[in-house]
């Protein structure tokens, strides 16, 4: 791979994870983040093909930093991670892989229709599984809303129901 081409297809997947921004108006102060975490998603990707990877075992290789850089640029963009990852998986989603599934299908050639819409099935679910693996790991010093915080009470116990008999006091 030569490194000029690389640079450009970063790039320009940086360029389009901000032009994705733009048409879902996204604020223009994550215009530079959203390309940033594009460009590691595009570049994570070329480096799974370069390690000899399979299409969807490099996609998702390459969701790994990506969803990890658009957590991160919520946190400290103080943002929803929807805002970074869906313009960080915009290059990554297999688009040409659904386009010749139908293509396939529409010139009714079976076995190609069947081999592209399993390729990209399994690219969809790579990306889906790095995503959730990487936002599924706890954070340090955060909570989720199901877990109670470190220093807090116990909550009292529900009050007495009147009409059972309650026991008397000595």
């Amino acid at each position: 791979m030569e490194l000029t081409t690389l640079l450009l297809e970063v790039l320009a997947s940086g360029a389009a994870s901000v032009a994705y921004a733009a048409l879902f108006q996204v604020d223009r102060r994550h215009y530079v983040s959203c390309a940033i975490t594009g460009a590691m998603g595009w570049l994570g990707y070329r480096i799974g093909q370069q390690l000899g990877m399979s299409v969807p075992m490099a996609r998702f290789f390459a969701t790994l930093p990506m969803a990890a850089l658009a957590r991160w640029f919520a946190i400290t963009r103080r943002a929803p991670v929807i805002v970074f990852l869906l313009g960080g998986i915009f290059p990554l989603v297999p688009g040409s892989g659904i386009y010749y599934t139908a293509y396939y299908f529409i010139q009714g050639n079976s076995a190609m229709m069947a081999m592209k819409g399993v390729e990209t099935f399994k690219v969809a679910v790579g990306i889906a599984l790095g995503i959730a693996l990487v936002l599924s790991i706890p954070l340090k010093g955060h909570t989720s809303s199901f877990m109670l915080p470190k220093n807090t009470v116990p909550a009292a116990p529900p009050p007495a129901d009147p009409t059972r008999e309650q026991p008397a006091a000595k």
